[in-house]
């Protein structure tokens, strides 16, 4: 296991601490569908500058009384909201069972805020402040509306915007049978996130390499 570096995540990214965020819920609409299932992966950086994944929360939730639930989208997860073996928590729990140890995090590595990053994020994000807004939850860690979105990411790093191709691509195993569980796709978001970060920093550290070189050869003129 890596060495974490205590409080470098906050100078990588503006003070906030990056935290993969994954939602399974009962529809596209976050004012009116259920949310079922929320997982979170908090990321946080090695001795060496490179991104590592902190380990999953992930909670199933019970509907919000009087919440939409489409078949279709039930289909979808496999998800059975009256499974008792669920052990789901209502909002305000889940919420509270999430947030309280990000919040933690926060602290011990100099985070002023946490931000969202998640596969096609504002639907995520959507979701998580729409729960929070319904259970009147003041202390939301999270940045209300910027995030990372790991579609977008895919997209520049491989040409592929699904989840499941852009892991391919980055040689990260995927197993479709397993998704769309939150704590499944959150831990592959992340663990492509962080692939794409730390790809990036080799590559300008190359590139710094390759400048300083040219540069000395030149005798310090470019």
């Amino acid at each position: 296991m890596s060495e974490i570096s205590e409080g470098a995540i906050s100078e990588r990214f503006r003070n906030y601490l990056p935290v993969v965020i994954d939602v399974e819920t009962g529809g596209f609409n976050c004012q009116t569908d259920a949310l079922l299932e929320i997982a979170a992966v908090p990321v946080l950086m090695d001795i060496d500058g490179n991104l590592i994944t902190h380990e999953t929360l992930s909670y199933s939730v019970v509907p919000f009384p009087g919440a939409n639930l489409e078949p279709s989208a039930l289909q979808f997860t496999g998800i059975d909201p009256d499974d008792p073996d669920r052990n789901a928590l209502d909002e305000l729990e889940a919420l509270r069972a999430i947030f309280q140890p990000i919040r933690k995090l926060m602290r011990d590595h100099d985070c002023k805020r946490a931000i969202v990053v998640a596969h096609n994020a504002h639907f995520d994000l959507g979701f998580l402040n729409a729960a929070c807004a319904r259970v009147d939850f003041k202390r939301n860690p999270f940045h209300p509306f910027s995030c990372f979105d790991t579609a977008t990411l895919g997209g520049l790093a491989f040409g592929q915007t699904v989840l499941a191709r852009a892991c391919e691509a980055a040689k990260i195993e995927f197993n479709n049978s397993k998704a769309h569980s939150a704590a499944y796709d959150a831990e592959k978001t992340a663990e492509l996130f962080c692939h794409i970060v730390n790809r990036w920093k080799q590559f300008t550290e190359t590139t710094d390499l390759l400048t300083d070189n040219v540069t000395q050869s030149r005798g310090g003129i470019i």
